[in-house]
This record gives C-alpha cells, structure tokens and sequence, in this order.
C-alpha cells in the first residue's frame, strides 16, 4: 500500500516567491485568540504550523484545496488565492 507521502512526494511546486497566494491577514489574532489553531492540523500538505505561540505558514508544497481557508471560519483570517499561471502546485499522476 502506498502511503499518502509518497504520493505527494510525486508532484511538483513551482513557488511564486514574489507573491505568495495565501497569507495571515492578523498573525496577532491567530497566535493570541484561536484557542484551537486548526488550519495546522487539517492542511493536508503541512503548509501550516504552530511553534512558541506563534503562528507559521509556509505556501511551498500547497496543495491548493483550500482547506485553511473553510476551516478558519471563526475569524476568516486567511486571505487565499490560486496562484498566478505557471506557478503552484503541478500534479503528476501515475
């Protein structure tokens, strides 16, 4: 059986450093409020993190399913977009 890992590990990421298409609109609000920091535990690509009260995200490797952006819905504190042309996630299947 092939694990989730190793699928993922088969696709490629073409990152946008110049414009990220997902970002904390308030990183104080997530990092002092959210009591439950869910994005960190339901993004399925591991973009999102919580480590010495403070918030991370790192765009690298999205997967682009938005996932971050339905679960954050107490504060609708993600501002997510799809990436420009060219850049984001590009699946290989096989």
């Amino acid at each position: 059986m092939i694990k989730v890992e190793e699928k993922l590990y088969q696709n490629r990421y073409r990152v946008d450093a110049d414009r990220p298409h997902i970002r904390i609109r308030n990183p104080e609000l997530c990092n002092e409020q959210c009591d439950t920091h869910a994005c960190t535990v339901c993004c399925p690509a591991g973009c999102w993190s919580f480590e010495d009260g403070k918030i991370g995200l790192i765009t690298d490797g999205c997967l682009e399913c938005g996932t971050c952006r339905v679960i954050c819905d107490k504060f609708a504190n993600v501002d997510w977009n799809y990436p420009r042309a060219g850049f984001g996630i590009l699946f290989k299947f096989g």
